[in-house]
Parts: C-alpha cells; sequence; structure tokens
C-alpha cells in the first residue's frame, strides 16, 4: 500500500516489516523528508510491488516469517533489473555478526532499532542521493554509448562507400559491362540460400552468412586498382610478368582492406570480405592462386563468389546463355569449383541473374 500522497519531487522508499507500528513510524519520517513511502507487510508482498513499479530505495526488517530481510536482499540483487536498488536493514539487533551479514548479501546501510527520526532521515537521504548520482551516471553512459554507437555505424558506412567506390573503379578498369558486380552480388546470394537448403552446407550457411557474402562479392577484384591498367585490358596473352602482377591483385586487395580496418573494427563483414578478395581465385584441385589452397581449405564465402563470378562473366551481355555457361562449367567442376556447389548453381540457376 502507499501511505500519504507521493511528492512528485520526491523519490518513492518501500518499507517491509511484519510489525504494522514500525511501518507506520518509518511512513510518517519518510514523508516529512518529501518522500513518498510504499508499504509492505512481507518480502513477498514487498517483491509484487518491486515488480509492478521499483522504488528508488528499500528499508526492509531482517527477521520476518516466511522470508526474511536477508534472503529478499539476496533475491533483489540476483536480479539485473533490481539490484541497483540500494537496500537498508532494520533490526533490533545490533550484532556486529548480524550487520557483516546484511552488507554481504549487498545491502548498503544497516539500522538498529529503536527509530531514532534523525538518523533515518540522514541515512535515507544519503542513499537515495547516492542512488540519484548513480541513476543519472549510467543515464549518462547509455547516452554516451548511443551517440558512440551511431558514431561507429556512420564510420562503419564511410568505410564500406570507400570500398564499394573503389572496387567500381576496379570494375571499370577491368572492362566489366555496366551491372555486373550488382549481378555478382544478386547471384551469390540466390547460391547461398540455395546451399542453406542443402544437407551437405545447411549448417554452415546462416542467414547472416548469407547477407555478409552479398556484401562482400563486389569487392573480390578491389585490389585490381593496383594493377595497370594496360595490364587489366590487354587483350592478348600476358607475359609471365604481367600475369604475376595480374594476380597480385588479390593480396593487394586483403591488404588495401586491412589498412582501412585496425583490429579493434574488425567483424564478420570485414572476415569473411578478406576471404572473398584473397581466395575468390583459388582452385578446388589446388592450381590457383595466390596460395595454391584446394578442396574445402578454402574458405566457403570465396567458393561462393568464385562460382557466381565465372557464371556471372560466361553470361554477360553478348556472352553464353544460361545452358552453355553451365555446360562449360560442368567441365571445371573438380577441378576449377567446388563439384557439390557447382551441383546447387545448376539446379537454381533459372533464378539467376
Amino acid at each position: 500500500m502507499v501511505y500519504g500522497n507521493q511528492d512528485p519531487k520526491g523519490g518513492e522508499v518501500l518499507i517491509v516489516d511484519d510489525v504494522e507500528s514500525n511501518r507506520l513510524i518509518l511512513g510518517e519520517i519518510i514523508k516529512s523528508m518529501g518522500h513518498c513511502p510504499v508499504l509492505a507487510e512481507g518480502a513477498r508482498e514487498a517483491l509484487s510491488i518491486i515488480q509492478k513499479h521499483p522504488p528508488q530505495l528499500v528499508l526492509t526488517d531482517i527477521s520476518m516469517p516466511d522470508m526474511d530481510g536477508y534472503e529478499l536482499c539476496r533475491v533483489l540483487k540476483g536480479n539485473e533489473n533490481t539490484k541497483h536498488i540500494p537496500v537498508i536493514f532494520i533490526s533490533a539487533f545490533d550484532n556486529p555478526q548480524a550487520i557483516v551479514e546484511g552488507l554481504s548479501y549487498g545491502g548498503e546501510d544497516y539500522i538498529t532499532k529503536p527509530f531514532v527520526p534523525e538518523v533515518i532521515k540522514a541515512r535515507v537521504d544519503v542513499h537515495l542521493r547516492l542512488n540519484e548520482a548513480r541513476q543519472e551516471l549510467l543515464e549518462m553512459n547509455r547516452r554516451l554509448k548511443v551517440s558512440v554507437d551511431e558514431q561507429l555505424r556512420q564510420m562503419e558506412l564511410e568505410k564500406k562507400n570507400i570500398l564499394y567506390a573503389l572496387a567500381n573503379v576496379a570494375v571499370k578498369d577491368l572492362g566489366e559491362e555496366e551491372g555486373y558486380a550488382r549481378r555478382l552480388s544478386a547471384n551469390c546470394r540466390i547460391l547461398a540460400q540455395g546451399m542453406q537448403l542443402s544437407p551437405v552446407f545447411g549448417d554452415k550457411v546462416s542467414d547472416d552468412f548469407i547477407e555478409t557474402v552479398e556484401m562482400a562479392a563486389p569487392l573480390c577484384d578491389i585490389g585490381n586498382i593496383g594493377v595497370p591498367k594496360e595490364i587489366l585490358q590487354k587483350k592478348g596473352p600476358l607475359t609471365k610478368e604481367e600475369q604475376a602482377s595480374m594476380q597480385a591483385h588479390t593480396t593487394i586487395g586483403a591488404n588495401l582492406l586491412c589498412d582501412l580496418y585496425v583490429n579493434h573494427d574488425y567483424n564478420d563483414f570485414i572476415g569473411i570480405s578478406a576471404d572473398v578478395i584473397r581466395y575468390h581465385h583459388e582452385n578446388w584441385d589446388g592450381s590457383g592462386y595466390p596460395d595454391g589452397m584446394a578442396g574445402n581449405d578454402i574458405p566457403l564465402a570465396a567458393q561462393i563468389v568464385s562460382t557466381m563470378a565465372r557464371y556471372t562473366g560466361l553470361t554477360g551481355t553478348g556472352g553464353a546463355g544460361r545452358k552453355e555457361a553451365l555446360a562449360a562449367m560442368e567441365q571445371e567442376a573438380g577441378i576449377r569449383t567446388n563439384p557439390e556447389i557447382f551441383g546447387i548453381c545448376s539446379k537454381i540457376s533459372r533464378q539467376l541473374y
């Protein structure tokens, strides 16, 4: 029950005592301070009140039937939503061991009976002020976290925009048709969704993984910005030196990503993007570059992008049709691409762009 009228400027103080006279005396003291006393006959009633409307402070007797004040404090301090509510024990005993026990449960203070109004007022005032300061600090921290999170989100967005801008330059330098990056991204998503339904890959392909591979795919050839344009657009066969320069785009791109993102903001997007950039030219049989990885040692995201880059490149404007592209890729399955992934690609090929 609420004792008296609540002052909007005061705080609510929950008084828990099975003796009515004690509740009324404490209630009058709290009311005289300009605060709103809320009275409970026992710990269980107190918990019910707190669940509905947490007070700013709890004054609780220790010796009560059913559940004592120590247990009430233990329950409150063990709950994330109520652990910051200060608890002051009230007791007829001033045994130092009882005081230590109460504080060990997380209680903030200990007041002995008979009640001395000045002592009650001083103790309550101190802990209400401390609680108010704690709440203000928590609110400041919350606002600061929101502000920092928003700044980090904006920084992340700006970094991604830089990456995609560089990737667009790389695509143009490579001579790819307009819309290639969008088709590649969409196709990677479709293939990954098909793999999610497969018993072979279902436990490896989550919804978050699909989203991230879709975002990472357009960055696969970003390292081409470090390769001379005349090599990228050369029509005839490349010399060994030119071939080495061309293949270096995988490590150039991966290093660019590491330079743009420092350790503390490393995340799934960066990890998967780095795998895609560095390893999308690795072949299933180990004949690819830059590290000659083979089979499932090649990161799954890189396998997906490699497969879809091949399909998207073959089916561009003026290129092969869907059936012709799949026929060519079938010859490369087990050599260039994972045969399991190619099988899924074939099944969902009508959905590809």
